[in-house]
């Protein structure tokens, strides 16, 4: 059987086309645009940090272009997502409960994200709050005070809030809402009347092999070391699975240049004549997240795109290389460069404090029309009408090195 051979740049096409990056949409983004986004990922990464949109919203933006944020809190509510620790806390659509629950019935194995011990010392208080949230309805751990302010515990979380956490992690209650991204939580057993935990769940084995099959199709073309850290796995048996795959149809192999022997997913087979004769061209320039499904896993943004990725927020500042929350820049299929931003949403000022290109990235008419573009689009979704501009590679943006208004359309 002969092997379908590719170049690293149609490798990279073919992967932005499974994550829906390769192009700008060609009309403006609808609510059921949303949860089809959400599925053509499987998981969208939960992040706090809010210097500029909150990571899912930026996942989103990438992709969609210009949405309200609304619209994934109302998916939430409506009942088409649910949240849970995928790759870590993730909205990922609510049919994927079963991929999930085994997770839940074992949540000793959870690591961090469940003690034991907290638990069963305070049942009585778990209890309780199980039979208040009966009695009430949802509820947020910012219903219930602190104690005993200032004291210092595992990050300081007041009980109710380990309470919940502990209680969302063996899948006692759910994520039913946010409100101000704040968590409400209300009784599984009342979010999903129709689950039999006798009846329903899913063998480990099977959910994983599940999660596996999800992952090979949103990444597209994939290592199969690649797979794993999808979901979190640890160390799946692959080459069983990889070889049933392949007898059914679902992968393909190929070969990459510099990558070596990878498999291409059948959904992009349609594709894989065009990209091989370089007719899958890449026209997205936009920013991403450092909590994108492109970049989560560093090894593989090295491998795929050549970019070394960390983010420094949780780096103490005389150490940081690039800077406190930095975004990656992707340009017609490559992450070109990054840059660390704040958002000031009262200024209606977009500040970019640095902005760096990476190593071998020409300055070019096209890469300055497209950052440009992104910038400009990346701005205004969050209300933005100045762009202000700090450190700059030498050369780029010349003669507009202080930053510019935004021409709204």
């Amino acid at each position: 059987m002969s092997v379908t051979l590719l170049s690293l740049t149609a490798a990279r096409h073919l992967h932005l086309a499974a994550q829906g990056l390769l192009k700008k949409p060609r009309r403006r983004a609808r609510p059921a645009d949303l949860l089809d986004c959400i599925r053509q990922m499987s998981l969208l990464q939960i992040d706090t940090i809010n210097i500029v949109a909150r990571s899912p919203y930026l996942v989103l933006f990438s992709r969609l272009g210009a949405l309200p944020p609304q619209w994934l809190d109302d998916a939430l509510k409506r009942g088409d997502l649910m949240e849970y620790w995928a790759h870590e806390a993730c909205f990922l659509p609510r049919s994927d409960f079963a991929l999930m629950r085994h997770r839940m019935l074992s949540a000793d194995n959870m690591g961090w994200k469940y003690r034991r011990g907290w638990m069963e010392e305070h049942a009585d208080e778990i209890t309780q709050l199980l039979a208040h949230i009966e009695e009430n309805g949802p509820v947020r751990s910012a219903d219930f005070a602190h104690p005993s302010k200032g004291s210092s515990g595992w990050w300081d979380w007041k009980p109710h809030k380990r309470h919940l956490e502990g209680l969302f992690t063996a899948g006692v209650v759910m994520v039913v809402e946010r409100r101000n991204f704040q968590r409400v939580y209300d009784l599984t057993r009342r979010v999903m009347p129709d689950w039999d935990d006798e009846r329903d769940p899913l063998p480990k084995q099977e959910a994983e092999a599940r999660m596996l099959l999800n992952s090979a199709r949103s990444l597209g073309i994939f290592r199969p070391q690649w797979l794993a850290d999808y979901y979190r796995l640890c160390q799946p048996s692959l080459p069983a699975l990889l070889a049933e795959w392949q007898a059914q149809g679902v992968i393909l192999p190929v070969e990459v240049d510099t990558l070596g022997p990878m498999w291409l997913h059948r959904d992009l087979a349609p594709q894989l004549a065009q990209a091989q004769a370089g007719r899958l061209i890449a026209t997205r320039s936009t920013v991403l997240s450092p909590f994108e499904p492109v970049v989560w896993d560093r090894k593989r943004a090295e491998q795929l795109f050549n970019f070394s990725y960390r983010l420094e927020c949780y780096t103490p500042a005389p150490k940081r290389q690039f800077g406190y929350f930095v975004l990656p820049l992707l340009h017609q299929g490559r992450l070109v460069g990054r840059m660390d931003s704040k958002m000031h949403r009262k200024k209606g000022e977009l500040e970019i404090m640095a902005l760096y290109l990476e190593p071998g990235v020409g300055i070019s008419a096209s890469l300055e029309r497209g950052l440009q573009r992104a910038i400009d689009d990346f701005a205004a979704w969050q209300g933005a009408r100045l762009v202000s501009l700090g450190h700059l590679p030498a050369g780029l943006f010349a003669g507009r090195t202080g930053g510019w208004e935004i021409d709204v359309v």
